[in-house]
């Protein structure tokens, strides 16, 4: 069983049909895909890793083995605690970065251009998203935006070696609360997985920088149930350190979220005025008839008066 890969370079031909399909399934029965030819600078995205990896090692690494997270080994309490070093940037609609310790100018610099590349992909994956489930295309991102536009920000975590990887859990098993979360990870070591069909699967490095998406919660909402958010888990690693650059595409915090009406079944309808409706519409499509009587529980029309 493998990941379902979405390759944006076949949106524009032949395939692009095929690809669309594929997108569908992969956020109604999986939660998660990876995406090629995503149109994010490769280089940028080595640099980023390359300068969060040596931030870690400069900033963090030491802190952490001295933590109560690391001492919490010795006592094997360790049920309610993440072996995990990690710190959240705010991008929008306002930014913190500048009030990172020690986070240099290029540091900067060097994230604010890889966000930029990514709130466009998240914003195309939200588009594509929406023509699969039959909605406006900018739907989702009008659902998101609240007062200000739609909140983007990411954590960045370290998964530092752990000596004793059974005893506890890089991060516990949780859904993401918020949009369309896009993940530049390790290309070398592993740890995260997801849970398929009630087991645990695990997802290996990206190789060639491809990059991993998962649905939030709120997308859930808003279609209504039929994408939905999944169950992760990272697993502690006695072997290496697990890089882990995850960018939140989310709702803004005055945002009201509810499933796209477009998408919602029919509710408090009289089975015999559906009866009714279906009497002259069976051989047609089930979908209008539907919309009719989500139509009439409206108020739309005489029929439930």
């Amino acid at each position: 069983m493998e990941i379902p890969v979405i390759d944006f370079n076949e949106l524009n031909g032949e395939a692009r049909s095929k690809t669309m399909a594929l997108l569908d399934q992969a956020c109604e029965k999986w939660g998660f895909f990876q995406v090629e030819n995503h149109g994010i600078d490769k280089k940028l995205m080595d640099k980023v890793k390359q300068l969060i990896n040596e931030y870690y090692e400069e900033n963090l690494r030491a802190s952490f083995y001295k933590s109560e997270i690391a001492k919490s080994l010795d006592q094997e309490v360790t049920s309610k605690v993440d072996w995990e070093s990690s710190f959240f940037i705010w991008h929008r609609p306002t930014s913190n970065i500048e009030g990172i310790p020690n986070f240099s100018e290029d540091h900067c610099k060097t994230m604010n251009e890889y966000i930029a590349q990514l709130i466009k992909m998240a914003e195309k994956l939200s588009e594509l998203m929406c023509e699969n489930l039959g909605l406006e295309k900018g739907h989702i991102k009008d659902a998101f935006s609240g007062g200000k536009g739609p909140s983007v920000g990411t954590k960045v975590a370290k998964y530092p070696q752990c000596p004793q990887p059974e005893l506890v859990r890089g991060l516990r098993e949780h859904t993401d609360a918020g949009g369309i979360i896009l993940l530049l990870q390790d290309d070398q070591v592993p740890g995260l997985e997801f849970l398929k069909d009630g087991e645990w699967f695990a997802i290996p490095p990206s190789k060639n920088n491809t990059m991993f998406v998962n649905i939030g919660d709120q997308v859930e909402v808003l279609s209504n149930g039929r994408y939905k958010s999944v169950l992760h888990r990272v697993l502690a690693d006695k072997n290496g350190s697990r890089l882990s650059i995850a960018t939140f595409y989310n709702p803004a915090g005055d945002a009201i979220i509810s499933p796209a009406p477009k998408l919602l079944y029919p509710n408090h309808l009289r089975f015999q005025d559906y009866l009714k409706h279906y009497a002259t519409t069976k051989f047609s499509d089930k979908g209008l008839r539907f919309e009719t009587m989500k139509q009439m529980a409206d108020g739309h029309n005489g029929f439930l008066s």
